[in-house]
């Protein structure tokens, strides 16, 4: 390669940008899937999940029987440590988004809540949903991958 490839490369190399929480957060509520991280017989267990945000929170739906049920029931007290992860990147150009939430997750039992979240949030597998969890952002973190600007120094 020549070193006019190697800048036209580099131009084409997507930056990472760090967002604030704010943003990371509208753009978290700008999608309706991610993917929920827990603990299961002590190992990071992943799953697919969609979501609503409300009132800065996270909230998805669940049923009895799922492996995050159990584990926000178990630490219900304290609350569950999570983390929630969504993201938009294209697959052509590599840009886009993502954006990891870390925080406590509780089992919503308030039964005007559970109405509440069921109207706003379809589950999208053919699987009754009678449970909703509450994810309370503790460290929200989140990276833009942009082309404009400056390619990376290296």
């Amino acid at each position: 390669m020549t070193g006019d490839d190697d800048r036209a490369k580099a131009a084409r190399t997507p930056r990472s940008v760090e967002l604030d929480a704010v943003e990371a957060l509208r753009l978290l509520g700008s999608v309706a899937l991610g993917r929920i991280v827990f603990t299961q017989h002590a190992l990071p267990a992943i799953r697919p999940v969609n979501h609503v945000l409300v009132d800065g929170e996270i909230v998805l739906r669940t049923h009895g029987d799922a492996a995050l049920t159990r584990y926000t029931r178990r630490n219900e007290a304290e609350g569950a440590v999570v983390a929630y992860e969504a993201d938009d990147i294209d697959p052509a150009t590599h840009l886009g988004w993502s954006v990891v939430v870390t925080g406590y997750a509780r089992l919503v039992t308030d039964p005007t809540e559970l109405a509440r979240y069921r109207d706003v949030l379809r589950p999208w597998v053919s699987q009754r949903m009678d449970h909703a969890v509450r994810i309370s952002p503790v460290l929200v973190t989140g990276v833009r991958l942009a082309a404009d600007g400056p390619p990376p120094a290296g």
